[in-house]
This record gives C-alpha cells, sequence and structure tokens, in this order.
C-alpha cells in the first residue's frame, strides 16, 4: 500500500493524488515534524488528531486510524525533501498554505520550539512554496490560538 503511494510521490512528474492519499502524505509530513526533535511527544500525538479531526471531519477513531496509517508511511517515506517536493507537486498550494498552520500547531502542542523542528518546518515551508513571511504569520496564528 505504502510503496504504490511512495513511488506515485517520488516520480519525475508526480500526479494530483486522490483525496484519501493527499491526506495520508500530509499527515505523515505532521508526524515526520513532530518526530524530527526526538521527542514524539503525547501532546504533538494528540494535536494531530484533533488537526485530522477538524481538517477532515473524522471521528477520534478515524484521526488516530489516519494518524497511525501516516507513522508507517513517515518511516518508510524518502528523504524529507524528496517527499515534500512530491507533495508539492501532487496537492493544491491551498492545501499546502494550510498544513504550514497544522506543521506549527503540532511543534508548538509540547510547548517547546526546538531548533531541529524550526529547522525543518523552514525546509518544509520553502520546499512547500511557502515564504518565511507568510510561514511566520501561520506560526503566530496559532500562538494567538493557544
Amino acid at each position: 500500500m505504502f510503496a504504490d503511494l511512495i513511488r506515485r510521490l517520488t516520480t519525475p512528474e508526480p500526479e494530483r493524488l486522490p483525496d484519501p492519499d493527499a491526506r495520508l502524505a500530509l499527515t505523515a509530513l505532521l508526524v515526520r515534524v513532530a518526530r524530527s526533535d526526538g521527542d514524539y511527544a503525547t501532546s504533538e500525538v494528540d494535536r494531530i488528531d484533533r488537526i485530522l479531526a477538524h481538517r477532515y471531519g473524522l471521528s477520534p477513531f478515524e484521526s488516530a486510524h489516519l494518524r497511525t496509517s501516516a507513522e508507517k508511511l513517515e518511516a518508510e517515506a524518502p528523504d524529507t525533501v524528496r517527499f515534500t517536493r512530491a507533495i508539492k507537486d501532487a496537492v493544491p498550494y491551498e492545501d499546502r498554505t494550510a498544513v504550514i498552520e497544522a506543521l506549527w500547531a503540532v511543534v508548538l502542542a509540547d510547548g517547546v520550539r526546538d531548533d531541529d523542528e524550526d529547522s525543518l518546518i523552514r525546509l518544509v515551508a520553502n520546499l512547500l512554496g511557502i515564504n518565511d513571511r507568510d510561514s511566520a504569520l501561520a506560526r503566530q496564528s496559532v500562538e494567538a490560538k493557544d
């Protein structure tokens, strides 16, 4: 299952992903950012589940199931650069801008801004075609909600 998705994401010119695959790929990116500091905290897992429930209208069970699948995909996915660039080519811009805010929500969930997480978000935002200013505005938006 994941091998096919990864293959489709990493082809030279990936096609737009069907919604279930796009959800899985974007959730795997949330998991990757949460794991980037070496501490995949319960607060980050909970935040990912809440983001999924809100964004996709999922029940708590469905959110947890999607996250669990994404954790497996994230472990098998190629390096962040290829994975994120593939998502950029396969996912509409408006979904990419919304995911930056979700990434910041995950990073800030444990109350600690780690340098590794900050660096990864900067890289991911750039690879998704989101500039530093818009990423900072997304972070500020998340901070204002907390």
